[in-house]
């Protein structure tokens, strides 16, 4: 007994509630732990760790056998070709996407891809067997309507897509009447603001980055792309197996024929081969595209707002340069003004040393006096006069040498 405890908690802990939204019939939440999704979806673990809400992953859609795992900007989903399965969250972003989702498959052509006379178990449910979609195939092989997983995983792209269109709107709102006021007038709260929408900026400049390179890279992958047709590749094997079962009767009933109906299939099944192996992916990459565009139009927005920052960062710099230079030409003006007066205090110092000359003398009349008084008021206004000389001169030489402008 104490031994079973553990295993119990452990299991709970593995144990996931998932919203299963089928494409025809009503959505169900289902308790599941990973081993289970495992055996449904043919998924390996590693790709389960993607949706995993403790761990941070970036944007990635991958395409399996049996199975599309998305994670675009908070829309976690497991697609298969009958089925999504939502992790089951109160979280604002999932609440939207399934709001969206609901309203996608609640289209009129929401269920023309499913055929009510095909009767398989895919797995999802033990004990029940489910309908498989068929694909009402052209001669080229394309699917006439999408098929449900192209659907489902058009509203994933499509609420990313809108999600990161109006954060970059969001922040372009912000940023440039930001930009302008911290360019008319530096301040520590306009450099603050601008620091906190530049961190938003690359934040969410990484993050389409990503999306944009996920789908540039199932686009430049055409294996990639068809691994993602999910409905055909049900009905091929549906389809194959109806064959091998009409051959196995055929050769009951006539065994001279058997060596040409055992030609006619293997050319048969070599022709489905060949289409499974290069099927036609133009659906799927119209849709891709669609979104690489509108992914890649948001990218050009977010780059244009960097460069407008870049450009007023460029602006401030120069700005405070300018300020810098005429600091320093006010610290060489002040300088040389220093140099300039203390040549006169040079020359007071001279005339105040005790020394013998006739200007010094005690006047012995008044006449003497008046000129004595007249020789120091030249010799005053000659040395202020001297120093202004000077002075102007070494302002005239250093904007000659363009030292000072």
């Amino acid at each position: 007994m104490p031994a079973a405890a553990p295993v119990r908690r452990k299991g709970a802990a593995a144990s996931r509630k998932w919203l299963v939204v089928p494409a025809v019939g009503a959505e169900r939440k289902v308790e599941f732990g990973k081993h289970q999704i495992m055996k449904m979806t043919g998924l390996p673990g590693r790709d389960l760790r993607v949706l995993d809400p403790v761990l941070s992953y970036p944007s990635t859609i991958l395409g399996r056998d049996r199975a599309i795992v998305v994670r675009l900007q908070g829309v976690k989903a497991i697609i298969t070709a009958t089925e999504v399965l939502v992790p089951d969250h109160e979280d604002v972003v999932l609440t939207s996407f399934l709001v969206d989702l609901r309203a996608r498959l609640s289209l009129p052509d929401a269920a023309a891809n499913l055929n009510p006379e095909t009767d398989r178990g895919n797995g999802m449910e033990q004990g029940h067997q489910r309908n498989v979609p068929s694909v009402a195939l052209s001669s080229a092989g394309n699917a006439k309507i999408p098929p449900f997983e192209f659907k489902v995983l058009e509203v994933c792209l499509e609420h990313a897509s809108k999600d990161l269109e109006s954060q970059t709107r969001s922040l372009e709102r912000e940023a440039y009447p930001a930009l302008d006021k911290l360019g008319s007038k530096v301040s520590t709260l306009n450099l603050d603001h601008v620091r906190n929408l530049k961190s938003r900026m690359v934040d969410l400049s990484g993050r389409v980055q990503k999306v944009r390179d996920e789908l540039e890279h199932l686009l430049d992958d055409d294996m990639d792309m068809s691994e993602m047709y999910l409905t055909r590749k049900l009905s091929f094997q549906g389809l194959s197996g109806s064959l091998s079962r009409a051959d196995s009767n055929k050769s009951v009933d006539h065994d001279d024929n058997k060596e040409e109906e055992d030609h006619d299939d293997e050319t048969e099944s070599g022709r489905e081969s060949s289409v499974y192996v290069k099927p036609d992916i133009e659906e799927l990459e119209m849709l891709l595209e669609a979104y690489f565009v509108q992914i890649d139009g948001t990218l050009n927005t977010l780059y244009h707002i960097r460069e407008y920052a870049d450009d007023t960062e460029d602006y401030i710099n120069i700005m405070l340069d300018e300020k810098q230079n005429q600091l320093l030409q006010m610290g060489v003006m002040l300088t040389t003004a220093t140099v300039v007066v203390t040549a006169g205090i040079v020359v007071v110092s001279l005339f105040g040393m005790n020394i013998h000359i006739d200007l010094m003398k005690d006047p012995e009349t008044p006449e003497m006096a008046r000129i004595k008084n007249m020789y120091f008021w030249e010799t005053t206004f000659g040395t202020v006069a001297g120093c202004i000389a000077i002075y102007l001169l070494a302002i005239y030489a250093g904007r000659k040498s363009k030292i000072l402008q």
